[in-house]
Formats: structure tokens, C-alpha cells, sequence
């Protein structure tokens, strides 16, 4: 086995003490047959639940962090991508909804094609009709607004790059535009299907009233950052080493 990790999984957390022990195991399942080393970096982003009790009972591969207070799920994965040890990081929501058997076909995938991200598309969406077609309005507006084609850039189950992830420009809102701002940056992606599940406990962090006018912001600066965006590289060095 190798000494590097390959993959960190990052998974931000607020209140998710009825799902965090589940999931911790259905992770450790799904990678039970992996022969790369992976590991899993917890991020407590201000619970006030037991969440953080149960994370510093988790064994390794698993390890966590906590952030000084509630930030927000764009610096907690900020946060989680900055700490990670692995080549690659993946990304689960705390919930549940997200499948982590997903995670090794998405690596796999990514290691087979080269590209830097591999996105997933929620092809049976486990949510209410409501939320089913806001997110297909958001997903439409973001793409037409930001000239992006990516089919469900809402979908947290996604591994790529991690020097493509600490590269991308961090801003509050950004969890929501992630494979707009990889394929901004220059860096390749893909997408395949993967599975999504009913919330396992808890309750969303967001609804149409406190997520739309922040997103309809964010999505302008967005545009924003593409239009004045430059992707350069380092064509020669010189001097002493």
C-alpha cells in the first residue's frame, strides 16, 4: 500500500448527530475493498449537538476539525480542502443524502479519463417536488448566467483535484458554483450519475427564502469573476535555486 493518501473525503458539519455515526459507517463499508489509502476529514462548522463528541470518537482513517464558530458549508469545505492529505478530495454532505459507494466510482473514473473533477448528477432526486424544481430553475439560470453547461451543479458528491480545489477564489456561497469555478480556473471535469437518498435526520440548513437572494448575488459575482478571470502558467524559471 502506498504511504500517500489518495483521497480525503470532506464532509462539513452542523448538527448532524442522527446521521454522522451512519454515514461514518457506510463510508467505511464503501472503502472496505479499496487498496489506496484514503482517510475521512470531518468538519465541525459550529454544531451545538453532540456532533462534535461523536466525531472525536470516530477511529482512524477518520479525523476532524473544528472551525471557531458557524461559517458556513463554502469555508467549512474551504477549510476541509486546506487541511486534506489526500492527492484527490471528495465531498459528502453530513446528511446523508449522498451515497458515499459514489465516491470510488467518481475516483475511478477521474484516475481513468484524467480529468480534474468528476461531478455527479442526482438522477432520481430523493426531494420534495418544490425543491426538485427550484434546483432545475437554479441549475438553468447559473448555466445561461454563467455560460456553463454542467447538469447538476448543486450535487455535493464530487472528487477532484485537490490543487484544483485550493485554487479556486473563496467567497462565501462559493460551495454552490463549485464545477463553474473548477472549469473557470482552467482545471477538466466530467459528470456521471450517482445516488441520492432521503435526508437520513435532521433539518435543512436552507429553503428558497434564505438561499435565493444570497444566490441570485453570489450568481452575478460569479459572472463577475469569469469575465475577469486569466489562467496563466510559469513558462521558464531562471537564477539560483
Amino acid at each position: 500500500m502506498p504511504d500517500d493518501v489518495l483521497l480525503t473525503i470532506v464532509i462539513p458539519v452542523k448538527n448532524e448527530q442522527e446521521t454522522l455515526p451512519a454515514l461514518a459507517r457506510e463510508i467505511d463499508a464503501a472503502f472496505a475493498t479499496q487498496t489506496y489509502r484514503w482517510e475521512v476529514l470531518w468538519v465541525d462548522d459550529g454544531s451545538t449537538d453532540r456532533s462534535r463528541e461523536l466525531m472525536q470518537g470516530l477511529p482512524a482513517p477518520h479525523r476532524w476539525i473544528a472551525l471557531d464558530r458557524n461559517h458556513g458549508q463554502s469555508a467549512a469545505f474551504m477549510a476541509g480542502f486546506r487541511a486534506a492529505r489526500g492527492t484527490w478530495v471528495g465531498t459528502l454532505d453530513g446528511d446523508g443524502q449522498n451515497d458515499p459507494v459514489d465516491l470510488p466510482r467518481q475516483l475511478a473514473r477521474a484516475l481513468e479519463t484524467g480529468v480534474d473533477m468528476v461531478n455527479g448528477i442526482r438522477a432520481k432526486r430523493q426531494d420534495s417536488w418544490f425543491r426538485k424544481i427550484s434546483s432545475k430553475i437554479g441549475n438553468g439560470v447559473r448555466n445561461a448566467m454563467t455560460g456553463n453547461t454542467v447538469k447538476d451543479v448543486g450535487c455535493s458528491t464530487r472528487v477532484v483535484r485537490r490543487e484544483a480545489a485550493i485554487d479556486l477564489p473563496f467567497f462565501h456561497g462559493m460551495h454552490r458554483f463549485l464545477p463553474t469555478l473548477v472549469q473557470m480556473r482552467g482545471w477538466s471535469i466530467d459528470e456521471i450519475p450517482v445516488n441520492h437518498r432521503p435526508r437520513a435526520g435532521g433539518a435543512s440548513k436552507y429553503g428558497l427564502w434564505n438561499r435565493a437572494p444570497s444566490a441570485a448575488r453570489d450568481l452575478f459575482g460569479v459572472r463577475w469573476l469569469k469575465l475577469r478571470n486569466r489562467n496563466f502558467k510559469i513558462a521558464a524559471r531562471g537564477g539560483a535555486a
